[in-house]
């Protein structure tokens, strides 16, 4: 009887350890590539603004400071305009990372059921005859 209680608890630690395993492996892929997209639009727009800068220490009338406003205004759209981007993958990311958080729970949910109503019904049925 110790035995058999051993063996399923071994078995639930074991279903158990897998499946955090999994969690934290799926967790830290998403957040990876969150990173690399975060780090890749950064970079992005560090060289786009060091080009600006560049730019406006070279100037040097009011026409340059005349177009030198206007890629100001361009850049902080486009700034914008990326930055919901990076936003919205982020989010596609997260909303991916999370269904499959879900499904390993449910697998895991559905082993559980399984690991108790396999046992119960051979006691039944045990008992039966």
């Amino acid at each position: 009887m110790t035995q058999q209680l051993n063996n399923q608890l071994f078995a639930f630690t074991k279903q158990l350890t897998d499946s955090a395993f999994k969690a934290q492996s799926l967790a830290l892929k998403g957040l990876e590539t969150v990173a690399e997209l975060q780090l890749k639009a950064l970079e992005q727009q560090a060289q786009v603004s060091a080009e600006f800068v560049a730019e406006a220490m070279e100037t040097r009338d009011a026409n340059g400071l005349r177009s030198l406003w206007e890629k100001g205004s361009s850049l902080s759209r486009d700034n914008a305009e990326r930055a919901v981007a990076v936003s919205q993958e982020v989010l596609a990311i997260t909303q991916k990372t999370a269904e499959s958080l879900n499904a390993l729970v449910q697998e895991q949910r559905q082993a559980a059921n399984d690991a108790v109503v396999v046992p119960v019904v051979a006691a039944a049925k045990k008992a039966a005859k």
